[in-house]
């Protein structure tokens, strides 16, 4: 090198990173600390330190979201941040989107590894942005703004924060773009790179970045917010050392983040049992007939396997190996993503009451097989959208270690999985009339934040308060969500019926929303959600999965009429059998089976209505409590039908006390009946064995789940392929044949 190291006691930071990873490779521990000298000599003043950091950081974040305008931070507090050590490992967290702390932890080592020390510059008051998915972020709509934190000649860490942005520039408006097939569909991309010096960002990059995206102010505010919450870190921790001492310091970070790893293991050992868990999980899109590019003419489904090994020393292993290939859509993930899902789930399952940092990352060991769409590998694929397969995907890590928490009596602590967080309602248009005609807004609703979240095996789910990648889920107000998407005012929102999955307890329930079209014409709307196939795992200890999504629009309405003369208009969809847009409106009405929609041309008057997921239920329906699902029947969560076929439930509506009365002998009589009707409908497994059988030797699959099943031979290396021809006895050589 011909400049001096920034890195401690004369090293580079290359050179830093190495060590932390040779030593850890060769005891375990990070760093080689087999001991933590400093909470074992005063652990009141460690305990008290860690405290005062995180506290900083908390502090920071609940300050710079008010220095944001974009309603998905401001409203809902879709930002966070962390604080790092010089190799790039996280220390202490904010709250907020946590999926973000470990994928900006791969950034720094992105820009270590190619060197930036040397050839780019790393400098006090320097500032580096990134939302480059195949550098440790998980989508491009994700933007992170690090700081370096130098203390006099030395780099001592790094800042760090993260918040979701409406719109990156890409090919439609918003900000998961399923249009998306490859890089440059994506919008525009920050690869780690330096945007500003002297703690000030440079006019260039803000004059770029007002030209790349739909929305530059919410960009503009959303990076100055993300810039306010470093510099207050910095000065946090610049206090820490003045009081501490820089040595302290030093060695703090490491026994925290050694720590932190320690403490993930004792979890494991404490509420798992050792083992081997497996999951199954699947993603399907429908793109045949909507997509917009030939190469992305296919069905796809992707295969989710996820295999988790527990050990007596508390050792934790997860792999996806069996997964199926990537594709040309926009639901790839690269290494960032998938270490982001894990560590939310691991912040949130196991180590929520303790010292959050890397060290549960250095306490896992993890495989995404290369060439799948865990691991693609290929930087021209588009890496818009992975969370259509993440959150699907890491349903199965929930569900197996709710297994292992089932098996230690941890009963309160299981869920088996979470309603699907996508796009209730994405795209944007131009005002055609107003005072603000001609204005670009955007459709990125955030209500996305609060799903069902499934069931525990002692009650039922939390309704409209889940979202996998964020634990402090929120809703937001309509009004707010109007105020900036403001081409398409609501017209309700309200519980929508029969979306919880069903259980002995069921999964969290969900509403729904009905929105129109006003003062603009051409509007692009589409939505990302799942298709025909159940996302995630489904229940547990025979709970029903939550039920897949719908879509329901439409166009050349006569609401212009209805609201002119007072009329009824749509509030929901609360029984497609006897819909309320087909009895209410005159128009072109569109019933779609599957939520996955290719941008469609909306304008003024049409109407558009979403649902959101609910969660999936636990134990057997037909042991439910009557007095539990009259409460239901009241609370608008089930219709009459569905109780009686799915819970033996016989209930009559009272009109003069407007609430719903359950006949309990009637319903007694009823369950039996559906307990014969399963015992003469069911197969044997044999028989269940040899009916599957021969969908694959007779070549009766689908073709998507035939190429699914395909790419998952192909890809496995290991025992996922071995397996799948061992349990329905077929050849070594077999495999399946796709047209």
């Amino acid at each position: 090198m011909t400049k001096k190291p920034i890195g401690w006691n004369g090293k580079s930071l290359i050179e830093m990173l190495e060590e932390s990873e040779k030593l850890f490779e060769e005891t375990k521990y990070y760093y080689g600390l087999d001991r933590l000298s400093l909470k074992e000599q005063d652990p009141f003043n460690y305990e008290r330190c860690y405290a005062s950091l995180r506290g900083a950081i908390v502090s920071a974040r609940e300050t710079a979201l008010h220095v944001a305008a974009s309603p998905i931070v401001k409203e809902i507090g879709e930002l966070c941040f962390g604080l790092y050590t010089p190799e790039g490992d996280s220390i202490v967290v904010s709250t907020g989107i946590l999926v973000h702390i470990h994928t900006m932890s791969e950034g720094v080592k992105f820009m270590i590894r190619e060197n930036y020390e040397e050839d780019v510059g790393i400098n006090p008051g320097d500032i580096f942005l990134n939302n480059d998915p195949e550098c440790g972020n998980v989508h491009t709509t994700d933007v992170q703004t690090l700081i370096p934190l130098f203390w006099e000649d030395e780099l001592i860490g790094w800042a760090g924060g993260v918040t979701h942005q409406i719109d990156t520039g890409g090919i439609t408006p918003g900000h998961d773009l399923i249009s998306a097939v490859q890089r440059f569909d994506d919008g525009v991309y920050y690869t780690c790179r330096k945007i500003g010096s002297n703690d000030k960002i440079w006019k260039d990059h803000l004059i770029n970045a007002r030209r790349s995206v739909r929305t530059p102010m919410y960009w503009e505010l959303d990076e100055k917010c993300r810039l306010a919450g470093n510099l207050m870190i910095r000065d946090a921790v610049h206090d820490f050392i003045k009081r501490e001492g820089i040595d302290y310091y030093k060695k703090f970070v490491r026994e925290a983040i050694e720590e932190g790893r320690r403490i993930l293991i004792e979890r494991v050992k404490e509420r798992l049992i050792p083992g081997r868990y497996r999951a199954a999980s699947f993603m399907d899109v429908a793109m045949k007939n909507e997509a917009w590019q030939p190469i992305a003419k296919i069905d796809k489904i992707s295969n989710q396997p996820l295999e988790i090994i527990v050990k007596e020393n508390g050792g934790f292993s997860l792999s996806f190996e069996g997964a199926s290939g990537p594709g040309p859509n926009c639901m790839n993930c690269a290494k960032g993503a998938m270490e982001g899902g894990q560590w939310v789930l691991l912040t949130q399952i196991l180590i929520y009451g303790d010292k959050v940092n890397d060290g549960a990352y250095f306490a896992v060991e993890k495989e995404y097989p290369p060439g799948t769409w865990a691991n693609p590998g290929d930087p021209y694929l588009s890496y818009q959208a992975p969370w259509g397969n993440l959150i699907p995907a890491y349903t199965g890590m929930m569900k197996c270690i709710s297994y292992g928490l089932f098996s230690r009596g941890y009963r309160e602590e299981v869920v088996p999985g979470y309603g699907f967080t996508g796009d209730a309602i994405q795209g944007g248009g131009i005002y055609s009339s107003g005072p603000l005609e001609g204005q670009r807004w955007s459709l990125s609703t955030f209500e996305i934040s609060g799903q069902g979240l499934g069931a525990s095996a002692v009650k039922d789910g939390l309704d409209h308060g889940y979202a996998m990648w964020n634990p402090e889920s929120d809703l937001g107000d309509v009004e707010t969500w109007e105020l900036f998407q403001g081409g398409i005012p609501y017209l309700a929102r309200k519980m929508k019926p029969n979306n919880a999955g069903h259980g002995k307890y069921r999964g969290g329930a969900n509403y729904a929303g009905i929105a129109m079209i006003a003062y603009s014409r051409g509007v692009e709307f589409f939505g990302a959600r799942d298709g025909l196939c159940f996302h995630g795992t489904g229940g547990m200890h025979g709970g029903y999965p939550n039920p897949t999504g719908y879509r329901l629009y439409a166009k050349n309405t006569n609401m212009q009429e209805l609201i002119q003369n007072r009329k009824e208009y749509p509030l929901g969809d609360p029984d497609p059998s006897n819909g309320e847009f087909e009895r209410l409106l005159t128009g072109d009405i569109t019933r779609k089976p599957n939520c996955s929609t290719f941008p469609i041309t909306l304008d003024d008057y049409d109407v558009v209505h979403y649902a959101l997921s609910g969660g999936p239920g636990y134990g057997d329906p037909l042991e439910r409590k009557l007095e539990s699902i009259r409460k239901d029947l009241n609370d608008e969560i089930y219709t009459k039908d569905f109780v009686y076929n799915i819970y033996g439930t016989v209930a009559t509506y009272d009109k003069n006390k407007e609430e719903w009365t359950i006949d309990e002998k009637a319903s007694e009589e009823r369950r039996e009946s559906i307990k014969r009707e399963r015992m003469e409908k069911s197969m044997t497994f044999e028989e269940f064995w040899e009916y599957e059988r021969k969908k694959i030797t007779e070549d009766k699959l689908y073709e998507a789940v035939k190429r699914m099943y395909s790419e998952s031979i192909k890809f496995s290396t290991k025992y996922w392929a071995k397996e799948f021809r061992e349990f329905w006895k077929l050849p070594e050589d077999f495999e399946m044949e796709v047209k």
